[in-house]
């Protein structure tokens, strides 16, 4: 079943039971990718990295520049 179907379902079944719809999909999105590169930062500063910038130095490092 494609997602906007499942979300047109769970919608008429909570209008049934009279409970809030849930959130379309794709809503949270970008919070969740925030998060995600919150939460890599983080561990990069816990092992001793660097938390932002790494790939670059990394290229830099390897190709010399």
């Amino acid at each position: 079943m494609p997602l906007h179907e499942q979300y047109a379902l769970d919608a008429y079944r909570a209008a049934q039971h009279g409970e809030p719809a849930p959130p379309a999909p794709g809503t949270h999105d970008w919070a969740v990718y925030r998060e995600l590169r919150d939460y890599r930062r983080f561990r990069a500063v816990l092992a001793g990295h660097r938390s932002h910038g790494r790939l670059r130095a990394a290229l830099r490092s390897r190709f010399g520049g």
